[in-house]
């Protein structure tokens, strides 16, 4: 498994904040059809910036299917982005 699918995983299913390049997002996450899809979606809290990507790890080892957005960009948000710790 690559990085980017181990990390993909990694992140709960649900709604909470995180933070890439020192800007926060509301990330929601979920895996459906028993683990064949996995739905992100992050909006950046306070800017116009966003993450939407659709992702089947079945499919060819890992078929990502961003949502109008470079493939790239998408890959560096979930290899780069930090959860934000419960206080």
């Amino acid at each position: 498994m690559n990085i980017f699918n181990t990390k993909l995983h990694a992140l709960k299913d649900g709604a909470y904040d995180v933070s890439f390049k020192n800007r926060r997002y509301l990330l929601r996450k979920e895996t459906l059809l028993e683990g064949k899809l996995i739905k992100l979606y992050a909006q950046e809290l306070g800017g116009n910036d966003f993450i939407s990507l659709n992702y089947y790890p079945f499919i060819k080892k890992g078929l990502l299917k961003p949502c109008e957005m470079p493939v790239k960009k998408i890959k560096n948000f979930i290899l780069e982005l930090q959860e934000f710790s419960k206080v």
